[in-house]
């Protein structure tokens, strides 16, 4: 067999379906990055004999080894249901529960005026204020 007749391998596939959808170079990149990151992970087994199980034993992975942020989990994720719905053309089953990666504790953006006070006045404390 020879390499015109041989089935598209799957990145290519990955690639072309990506392209016709016009999804960004980025964005390309990002998926398959992530797409590979799974097959290895599961031991260079073909996406189409996995599913489901496989899919959170990986995202379980990214939250509680890696340490990677939400977002960052969910590009993982994305990059995986896009395979399977688009490239794959299999439904990818049930994920079930897994661990999600914290999201980051929001800090404020505004000083209270208490605290902008308390700032200032350790800043100028004893400089006279031209205003009086």
């Amino acid at each position: 067999m020879d390499a015109h007749s041989r089935p598209p391998k799957l990145m290519d596939r990955v690639k072309a379906t990506m392209k016709v959808r016009r999804y960004s170079p980025r964005t390309v990149k990002t998926y398959c990055y992530w797409i590979r990151y799974f097959i290895r992970f599961n031991g260079v087994r073909h996406p189409a004999s996995m599913g489901g199980p496989e899919v959170r034993a990986f995202l379980e992975h990214l939250a509680v080894q890696r340490y990677v942020a939400a977002a960052t989990q969910n590009q993982a994720l994305n990059a995986i249901v896009f395979l399977y719905r688009h490239v794959l053309d299999q439904p990818l089953g049930d994920i079930g529960d897994f661990a999600h990666a914290k999201r980051p504790r929001r800090l404020p953006v505004v000083l209270s005026h208490e605290e902008v006070m308390g700032v200032l006045g350790k800043e100028f404390a004893g400089v006279r204020s031209p205003l009086g």
